[in-house]
């Protein structure tokens, strides 16, 4: 079993959010679980607060609240250097679990490698690590699988022929290279596509929109559609399109609830979901359970589903009019899916 032995005082990091889900505190020795003394006490650090992690977080407490787990939330504001940081103090706080959502793939290897040596099991949730050695296990989504979806649903819009722009994530990112594999496979198989441009928007909405403005001055009429890696970089381009008086197909990943809207109203053409609530839960149960010294799988695979002006209403209610009732009864889906595998049901 791991152990959850507390080392130190209170938590205090840059830019840190403390999310405390249970009576004890932070830096309260009583509250320790590994050994039934007290709740789980699991330390989170998250790449910055996109839409996608902000809805995860939800996700998060939600679990937490229901099955006694303190959170010790943190935010690294994408940078690498600060996420260092929080982990290692996490380490020295002596939590029972570490999730981490990774700025960036080849980084964090020390950081790791010290709670492996401390017996603190790591989880690496929706972005995976180069150095995997020290990650006891991990739910990730096959992204790989979701930029080429992405990609086919432009390639069937422009009917294989045009000129395209794309929005990445944060490069070297596990999410931006495989969502860039996928990419291009599709790429490969439709010669009469060309990428104009491609470059990170770092996930982020406003940086897109600069992106994609900078993109119309250079290229302007020759774009024919523009595939982003997340909603956010998606929505970003779609009203620096609508700025400059063009109308051309855009398509997003994740299906946070502005991406969905999109759908709807046409502003995407498609977009994939990857709820933030049910993933993010989801490494959030496997990390309760490694600490309780239960046995889990390596890897825990969530596959995106497409969602098409035909479909987007069905997945409306769980994300957006009726989140709170979804909330309520996620602690039991999160439970269920991870004894049937199908960690991406909402059924």
């Amino acid at each position: 079993m791991f152990r959850g032995m507390m080392r130190g005082g209170t938590l205090a990091l840059g830019g840190v959010l403390a999310l405390s889900t249970a009576a004890c505190g932070a830096g309260d020795e009583s509250a320790n679980s590994a050994d039934g003394e007290g709740p789980t006490r699991v330390g989170v650090t998250v790449y910055d607060m996109s839409s996608f992690i902000t809805q995860g977080q939800e996700g998060m407490e939600a679990y937490a609240e229901a099955n006694d787990i303190e959170l010790l939330w943190n935010s690294a504001g994408n940078d690498v250097a600060t996420q260092a940081s929080q982990v290692d103090q996490l380490v020295n706080q002596g939590v029972d679990a570490i999730i981490i959502v990774p700025v960036q793939a080849d980084s964090l290897g020390p950081q790791v490698q010290a709670a492996k040596a401390a017996d603190i099991p790591v989880i690496a949730v929706n972005t995976t690590l180069t150095d995997e050695s020290a990650i006891t296990s991990s739910v990730l989504p096959d992204d790989v699988a979701a930029g080429a979806q992405e990609m086919e649903m432009m390639a069937e819009a422009l009917g294989g022929q045009g000129n395209i722009l794309v929005l990445q994530g944060p490069l070297g990112s596990s999410p931006e290279l495989d969502r860039t594999e996928g990419i291009e496979s599709v790429l490969a198989e439709n010669p009469g596509i060309t990428v104009l441009a491609q470059d990170t928007a770092n996930w982020k909405r406003d940086e897109a929109v600069n992106k994609v403005k900078n993109w119309i001055s250079s290229f302007g009429d020759q774009i024919d559609g523009i595939v982003a890696e997340n909603d956010d970089m998606g929505l970003g381009a779609v009203q620096a399109l609508k700025e400059a008086g063009l109308d051309v197909p855009v398509v997003g990943i994740d299906g946070i609830e502005d991406g969905l809207a999109a759908v709807a109203n046409g502003d995407f053409i498609g977009s994939s979901l990857q709820h933030g609530r049910v993933e993010l839960a989801a490494g959030l149960a496997v990390a309760h359970r490694v600490a309780q010294g239960e046995e889990v799988e390596k890897e825990y695979t969530y596959v995106m589903p497409p969602i098409t002006p035909e479909n987007v209403d069905e997945y409306m209610g769980n994300v957006v009019t009726e989140k709170d009732a979804f909330l309520e009864r996620l602690p039991d889906l999160i439970a269920a899916n991870l004894e049937s595998g199908e960690i991406a049901n909402e059924q």
